[in-house]
């Protein structure tokens, strides 16, 4: 299977990266979001990324349109997947809201299309029915900043046929990922099961008083070499994210401490309109945070 047309469902932090990607590497992709408000901070995400791409990484203003040729943008589902040979789902880390959108999803996109979802922290087999095509859907998980941290997981559930695992192994090196294979179901996949335990050590050391933002950042970044802190990259991930999966986590293990940071991060920050790096303020202030000043770590 030859893959050409490509469906990103969701435009928000990830979807749009996502999208931007793809469509940069030539394959033609169709943004689609259930709200006209989506679709506008999509294509305000893509002219940022037309400016990072020119400024950072060489490209031309030849690539930069050829790439917005190929981008279209649409708050119709139907439409979006008319053509559709891989569908990329960035849709709220809400299962019931996976769950509804891949039950229309399965309504409108051709027998062909492959369905393949960005969850963070879900495992495909939790909504494979409501894909209504389980064999043909499976897990591409994409980091952030995509074209930085340029890792592709691919990950097979128990009713994935191996050879649309081997399709998506491919369009992941196609767009510029680096693919790694995951043969079963694992949470969290290989990043997430390393990283959100370093997200909760931060989330805990900081709303119980024991440190601060920075100096938790500090020393994570002083330590590994690595060029962010914890908080860093909840920002880059985003707030409403690191509520929800936060949420979810501490109801799942029945764990209040994890319930009430995560109250605390929808009272302090998400409702204050707090949401992280691209709303220009989380835990640091954007677009030059703290934590990228030449004398952080000094």
């Amino acid at each position: 299977m030859n893959i050409k047309n490509v469906t990103i469902a969701g435009a928000g932090v990830l979807g749009s990266q996502i999208a931007w990607q793809t469509a940069f590497h030539g394959f033609n992709v169709s943004v689609y979001d259930v709200f006209d408000k989506g679709l506008e901070g999509g294509k305000d995400f893509h002219k940022k990324f037309a400016e990072l791409f020119k400024a950072t990484r060489g490209a031309t203003q030849k690539q930069i349109d050829d790439t917005f040729s190929r981008l279209t943008y649409t708050t119709n589902l139907e439409e979006a997947v008319k053509n559709a040979d891989l569908v990329s789902e960035s849709v709220p880390e809400k299962l019931e809201i996976k769950k509804s959108f891949y039950n229309e999803l399965a309504k409108f996109a051709p027998k062909k299309t492959i369905f393949t979802s960005n969850s963070s922290t879900m495992l495909p087999s939790m909504y494979a029915h409501e894909t209504g095509r389980p064999e043909k859907f499976l897990a591409l998980h994409f980091a952030n900043p995509v074209w930085d941290a340029n890792v592709g997981e691919v990950m097979m559930h128990a009713g994935t046929d191996k050879q649309y695992f081997d399709i998506v192994l491919k369009f992941a090196k196609d767009i510029g990922m680096i693919p790694i294979p995951i043969l079963k179901e694992q949470p969290g996949y290989v990043l997430n099961s390393l990283l959100v335990p370093l997200i909760t050590a931060g989330k805990h050391l900081f709303f119980n008083g024991v440190s601060d933002v920075e100096s938790i950042d500090k020393v994570w970044m002083i330590s590994t070499g690595s060029k962010f802190g914890p908080f860093g990259v909840m920002d880059m991930i985003g707030m409403e994210t690191i509520y929800n999966v936060g949420l979810m986590q501490g109801q799942k293990m029945n764990n209040q401490e994890m319930i009430d940071i995560a109250n605390k991060i929808k009272e302090d920050y998400i409702d204050k309109g707090k949401t992280g790096a691209a709303s220009g303020e989380g835990f640091y202030k954007y677009p030059n945070p703290a934590y990228k000043e030449p004398n952080f770590l000094s």
